[in-house]
Formats: structure tokens, sequence, C-alpha cells
């Protein structure tokens, strides 16, 4: 099968094809009587010419999703972490600042927001392993922790983290505010230049 396809794919490729056409330039010669009786000879080589002096194949460049595409999917996932926060019992005052960094992390998932590819890893990172590792790694701490009394409690863990979680988040935004800021500028310079 893979040789198959080995022919398959010289039979279609660059090399062949011109050898063909060179061939086929070598069979005219034949046929016009050029070649004289040496022509399966001439046809041979001009196929062989043909082929070596054909541009290489070159790989198809792979096609990775541009960062609409990401987010769009990133957008999914975070639905699916909702649903997921939604279900798992947390404290009053965790529950308080996972709500904030939730409604950050919405805000910045709207479309036409986040396009650096930095920006994008650090949301999705944050959607898709580090909110939930935390909740998790809390919902099972939460459990032990009644048998070990005068242990920190895993609340103080995991406010820990969702603060850490949304100084990540709100670094986000407040690059996003300064780059809108800078372009706002720079385009009221532009149409006062243009206007004087």
């Amino acid at each position: 099968m893979a040789t198959s396809n080995r022919l398959l794919r010289y039979a279609e490729s660059r090399k062949n094809l011109t050898g063909c056409a060179c061939g086929l330039a070598g069979l005219a010669l034949a046929l016009t009587g050029a070649a004289g009786p040496l022509w399966p000879v001439v046809v041979a080589a001009l196929y062989a010419a043909g082929a070596l002096i054909a541009p290489p194949e070159r790989p198809d460049t792979p096609r990775f999703p541009d960062p609409g595409e990401q987010l769009d999917a990133l957008r999914a996932d975070f639905a699916a972490l909702r649903a997921y926060l939604t279900e798992a019992e947390l404290p009053a005052s965790v529950r308080e600042r996972v709500t904030a960094l939730d409604t950050l992390v919405e805000a910045l998932l709207e479309p036409g927001w986040v396009s650096d590819p930095e920006h994008l890893h650090v949301l999705a990172r944050a959607v898709r392993q580090d909110i939930p590792e935390a909740v998790d790694t809390f919902v099972r701490t939460r459990w032990w922790s009644r048998f070990t009394p005068g242990a920190e409690p895993p609340e103080a863990h995991l406010e820990r983290q969702v603060a850490a979680l949304h100084e990540e988040a709100a670094a986000i935004a407040a690059a996003l505010r300064e780059a809108e800021a800078v372009r706002q500028e720079s385009h009221t310079r532009y149409v006062e230049e243009r206007g004087g």
C-alpha cells in the first residue's frame, strides 16, 4: 500500500509531469524522423532531463487555526467551564471572586478584543487548565481537610489562585485599554494633521 501511494504521488509530481512533457517532445522528434533509429534513447533522455530540471515538490504549508477560530473554540470551552463552575460548591467569598473572574474573562472573549496570540494563550490556559484545576483541587481537598484539623483551609489557597488568575486577566484588559487609547490618540493626530 505504501509503495502504491509513493508511485501515485510520483505520477502526480512536477518531476514526472515535466519529464512526460519532454518525453512527448522526444516522441514528436521521433515521428518527424529527426531522432533516427535511436528514438527510444532520445525519448528516455528527454524524459530524464525534464525530470531533473523540474522544481522539487514542496510540502503543503500546514494550516493552523487563525485567532478567530481559536477564539470560537475557546468560547465553547468557556461555556463548558461556566456550567462546571455553577455546579461546584464554593464558599460565598470564593464564589464572588470566581464570578468577578468569570465576568472579566467573558468580556475579554467577546469578538474583536483579544487577537494577540500571547493574550489568547493566557486566556486559553486559564479557561482550559488553571480555573478548572483550582476549583477541582479545592473540591477534593475540602473533603480531606475535615480529617486534618489545624491545617490551612483550602479556601485560602483557592482565593489566592483565583486572585492571581484575575490579575493575569486584568493585565490583558489593561493592555487592551492602553492599545485602544494609543489607537485613538494616533487617529486624532491623523485627523487634525490632515485638516490643518
